[in-house]
């Protein structure tokens, strides 16, 4: 009896050890992403796994998808500025949150809502965040996230995107990795 108790208590100790290494699909069971070429880094899930970008859009540099909810995903998309432009000189978070929400919304069926823009500094580099809930053709509600930064003459958008019923359960995740994402 006193075996078979002290079994269930290393089990039991087996399962907290497990799920505060991996903090059960939380913010804990990230790992590192960094491009050499464009000098960016960011954090992403494990079981999450590289998309081939090759015939994608001119500016996708790397895209990520979930293994098991195939609709959760992230992307990095760089795009040229002038070099001598800051993020501040595009305008301010809600004004640059206006504006991508404008030209997402563009010859597509999507509509997108702004629900948040901030901005943060970062080792004196500063980063905009956009949160927006999208409406896709049908009623789907999609809900997404980026960070946006400027330097050396590139616009980088890191994009998150996950179905709004899923939104609850991965908030804390996606705002961590959106602070994450680094230039």
């Amino acid at each position: 009896m006193r075996q078979n108790r002290w079994k269930k208590a290393i089990a039991s100790l087996l399962i907290v050890i497990s799920c505060t290494l991996a903090a059960c699909g939380g913010v804990g069971s990230l790992q590192g992403y960094s491009n050499g070429t464009y000098g960016y880094q960011f954090l992403y899930p494990n079981g999450w796994i590289p998309v081939d970008v090759s015939k994608s859009e001119t500016g996708v540099d790397v895209v990520f998808r979930d293994l098991v909810e195939y609709s959760e995903n992230l992307s990095v998309i760089i795009s040229d500025v002038p070099a001598d432009k800051a993020l501040g000189d595009l305008g301010t978070p809600t004004d640059v949150g206006y504006r991508f929400m404008k030209e997402a919304s563009q010859n597509s069926d999507r509509q997108p809502e702004l629900i948040r823009a901030e901005s943060r500094t970062d080792q004196g580099q500063t980063y905009y965040t956009l949160e927006y809930r999208v409406t896709l053709p049908g009623g789907q509600m999609r809900h997404d996230l980026a960070t946006v930064a400027v330097k050396l003459g590139k616009l980088y958008t890191f994009n998150l995107s996950t179905r709004e019923s899923r939104w609850p359960q991965v908030e804390k995740l996606f705002n961590a990795m959106v602070k994450s994402f680094k230039v």
